[in-house]
């Protein structure tokens, strides 16, 4: 089996990154894998879809530096193939990445991901689904009861109104965004410095404001889910508490914060269950959960983290459980000789 994994860059890939993982555990089961980028997609005039594929020289790595090493040296071979020659295209790139620096970047990955279902690759998440999630408005349409209570609007006087009727305080953070950039909470409508906020918050478009979550001070916990289901091997969960910095009201570990055990109760995998069905109806293969008391604040579907966090704490590889997943997803694809839909395929 090959798999080809969707990134915003090779430059930007990073020894941490689950990504990584992922690609380690396909090559400890024998398969190949190479990198694709927003750049390296050609539809040529016979309809054929082929891809600049990034591929390795050499042993085949065991570990992330000499990974990311073989792919970044100036040596790193590339390949041009026909896209049918990859049996799984992994879309792992963060679309709000290239939203400023390179906008046409943003669509690449859904667009290109459907052109390859349709020539029979299987691609995860599915590029239909996550062209519904291209920003954080997708989480409206999940059951209200596991959400903070949202406003979405660019009027300051709205998100005032809504800070005033909640004094608890407001968690403020833009529409579309990741990595806990411009993220800010509010404790008052009177806030000497919400202007200034709003300005920079806003400058990508909309923005979230959400009731503030008491119990985020602790961190919230990150879940994975593969097939709608949270990822579990033998009572050990794919899931991990991210502790905020001091004095910090975000937990993301790009933002400062840091990765600890976290115990996932029956209470989470029942919020966990909540989610099911528009997750599978979407397609959504891996996703991580964003989790505080018995709300969830985030459903990353482009790119979740943290494998490399939930190994070093419980000791388990899941992403060879993971691999090992896409594995039946092919040999289901060839028993059905294509007869299955993509975006069904993708939660099997």
């Amino acid at each position: 089996m090959r798999i080809a994994f969707f990134v915003n860059s090779i430059e930007g890939e990073a020894t941490y990154y689950t990504t990584t993982s992922l690609a380690l555990a396909a090559l400890s089961r024998g398969h190949e894998v190479c990198y694709v980028t927003p750049g390296d997609f050609v539809l040529r005039p016979d309809d054929s879809l082929l891809i600049r594929a990034t591929t390795l020289n050499g042993a085949k790595p065991k570990k992330p530096e000499t990974l990311l090493t073989s792919l970044k040296e100036a040596q790193a071979k590339v390949i041009t193939m026909d896209i049918r020659e990859v049996q799984v295209l992994f879309l792992r790139n963060d679309p709000s990445e290239d939203a400023d620096r390179r906008p046409w970047a943003v669509y690449v990955g859904t667009n290109f991901g459907r052109l390859a279902a349709a020539r029979g690759v299987i691609v995860v998440n599915d590029p239909d689904g996550l062209a519904l999630a291209q920003n954080k408005l997708y989480f409206q349409g999940f059951p209200e009861i596991v959400r903070p209570t949202t406003m979405i609007s660019r009027s300051i006087e709205e998100i005032r109104s809504f800070i005033e009727a909640h004094p608890d305080g407001v968690i403020l953070k833009p529409l579309q965004g990741s990595g806990g950039k411009n993220v800010f909470k509010i404790q008052s409508k009177e806030e000497v410095n919400l202007n200034q906020i709003f300005e920079a918050a806003s400058g990508a478009g909309y923005l979230i404001a959400q009731t503030y979550l008491p119990d985020a001070v602790g961190g919230d916990i990150r879940l994975f889910l593969m097939n709608g289901r949270p990822l579990e091997r033998e009572g050990a969960y794919a899931a991990f508490r991210r502790v905020p910095a001091k004095g910090d009201v975000r937990s993301n570990l790009h933002a400062s914060g840091t990765a600890e055990p976290a115990t996932v109760t029956p209470e989470i995998l029942a919020i966990a269950d909540k989610l099911r069905p528009k997750l599978i109806e979407d397609g959504m293969f891996l996703v991580g959960l964003d989790i505080v008391g018995d709300r969830i604040l985030e459903a990353n579907v482009f790119t979740p983290g943290g494998l490399p966090e939930i190994e070093a704490a419980h000791g388990v590889d899941f992403g060879e459980d993971i691999v090992v997943a896409l594995e039946e997803k092919v040999r289901i694809q060839q028993s059905y000789r294509g007869g299955i839909a993509n975006r069904t395929l993708a939660t099997l």
